[in-house]
C-alpha cells in the first residue's frame, strides 16, 4: 500500500530572537485533505511555526516544502503570495469597505466571469448565497467567518494556515462553523495546519495532532493516540485534569492506595508517579449497597472522606481526602452526585487506564 505524497513538508525548521530559541527542529507532514493540529500552550513556538510556513517570519534553519518545491529555507525565502498558501487568523481580517462579494474575489486573476463564477460557488458552499452585496459591519461574527473562509479558497491554495479562527465566536456558533468548515477543506482537498490551544478544538477537527512545548514538537500522532498514550504527565494535563499518585517504586512495584502497581523499568528507590483521569476513578457502589460489583481490572478498593461536590451540568466532580496518604483525589460523575462533604466512600480505579511516569 503506497501512501499520499506530502502536499507540505516542514523540515527541521527553527527560529531564534534575541538569541533565543523560539521554535527548535519542528517537523511536519501534511496530505492533501489532511488537517494537522499545532497545539499547546501561549508561547510555545506554534504561531511562529505558522507564519515561518506562511512566508510572514523568515526561517532561521530548516527548510519548508510545499509540493515537492523549496519554498523557504536560510538560503530562500519565496513571499507569502507565491507559495500558493491561504490565511486565516482570529480577526478575519475582512476590508471593511468592500462588499461580501469584493471581499471573496480580492486577489483573483482571470477573466470576469471566472471570476464572479468563483465567488458565486465559494458563497454558496459557505451558505451565504444573496449576501454578496452586503458589507462586513452588517454581518454577524459567524457570517464574517465564513465570509473569511471563501476569500481564504477563493484562489484554490494548497496549503491552508489557520491561526486561532474561531475563538472570537460564540460558544452556540463555533462547533457548527468548524464542522461546516473542516468539510469544505476536506472536499478541496486543501492541506490544512491548523494552530489552536484548545485540547477539545484539536481533538475534533485534527486527523493529526502535534503537541508543542517550549518551542518543540513533544508529541505527534492521531487524536486518539496522543490522548490514550501520552508521552509524560505534562501531556496528560494538557488534554483533561489529572489524578496523580506518587509513590516509590521497589522491585519493580509501587504501593499505592489502590494496593501495589506494577512498575518495571524504574530503579528500586525512584520515586514514580501514577496519573489517572477523573473519569476514571470510579465510585464503588457496592460497598454502599447501591451498585454491581467491580470489575477485576479495577483491583483494590480505597477509602476516601468527601471534602468537596460541584455540579457541572452534565457530570458532577467529587473531590475526596484519601485515608491511606491524605492526598486529594478527584472523580467525575455523570449525571449529579452531590455527596455531603465527610461522606466516607470507596473507590476504584482503571488500571489500564493508568500511566505511569517518573517522579521527582
Amino acid at each position: 500500500m503506497t501512501t499520499a505524497p506530502s502536499r507540505l513538508s516542514v523540515e527541521h525548521l527553527g527560529r531564534s530572537f534575541a538569541g533565543r530559541p523560539v521554535v527548535e527542529d519542528v517537523c511536519l507532514e501534511v496530505a492533501a485533505g489532511q488537517v494537522t493540529c499545532l497545539l499547546g500552550p501561549s508561547g510555545c513556538g506554534k504561531s511562529t511555526t505558522l507564519r515561518m510556513i506562511a512566508g510572514v517570519e523568515t526561517v532561521g534553519t530548516g527548510r519548508v516544502v510545499i509540493d515537492g518545491a523549496e519554498v523557504a529555507s536560510n538560503r530562500l525565502h519565496l513571499p507569502p503570495e507565491r507559495r500558493s498558501v491561504g490565511l486565516m487568523f482570529q480577526d478575519f481580517a475582512l476590508f471593511p469597505h468592500l462588499s461580501v462579494e469584493e471581499n471573496v474575489g480580492f486577489g483573483l486573476t482571470g477573466d470576469r466571469k471566472a471570476r464572479a463564477d468563483r465567488v458565486g460557488e465559494l458563497l454558496e458552499r459557505v451558505n451565504l448565497s444573496g449576501f454578496g452585496a452586503k458589507h462586513p459591519h452588517q454581518l454577524s461574527g459567524g457570517e464574517q467567518q465564513r465570509v473569511a473562509l471563501a476569500r481564504a479558497l477563493a484562489p484554490r491554495p494548497r496549503v491552508m494556515l489557520m491561526d486561532e479562527p474561531f475563538s472570537g465566536l460564540d460558544n452556540r456558533l463555533r462547533d457548527g462553523i468548524r464542522d461546516t468548515t473542516l468539510d469544505i477543506l476536506k472536499d478541496e482537498g486543501t492541506a490544512v495546519v491548523l494552530v489552536t490551544h484548545e485540547p477539545d478544538e484539536a481533538m475534533r477537527m485534527a486527523d493529526e495532532i502535534a503537541l508543542m512545548r517550549a518551542g518543540r514538537i513533544v508529541q505527534q500522532g492521531a487524536p486518539y493516540n496522543v490522548y490514550n498514550a501520552p508521552v509524560d504527565k505534562a501531556a496528560a494535563a494538557f488534554f483533561s485534569d489529572i489524578n496523580v499518585i506518587r509513590g516509590v517504586s521497589r522491585g519493580a512495584l509501587t504501593e499505592t492506595p489502590f494496593g501495589a502497581f506494577l512498575t518495571p523499568g524504574h530503579a528500586d528507590g525512584a520515586p514514580v508517579e501514577i496519573v489517572i483521569r477523573p473519569q476514571h476513578l470510579k465510585i464503588d457502589f457496592d460497598r454502599a449497597g447501591r451498585g454491581p460489583n467491580p470489575t477485576a481490572q479495577d483491583g483494590t478498593a480505597a477509602r476516601g472522606t468527601v471534602t468537596r461536590a460541584r455540579y457541572l451540568g452534565r457530570e458532577s466532580l467529587v473531590e475526596f481526602r484519601m485515608d491511606f496518604d491524605q492526598s486529594i483525589l478527584t472523580a467525575s460523575v455523570p449525571g449529579v452526585f452531590l455527596p455531603k462533604p465527610g461522606t466516607a466512600l470507596w473507590l476504584m480505579i482503571r488500571r489500564d487506564r493508568c500511566f505511569v511516569f517518573p517522579g521527582r
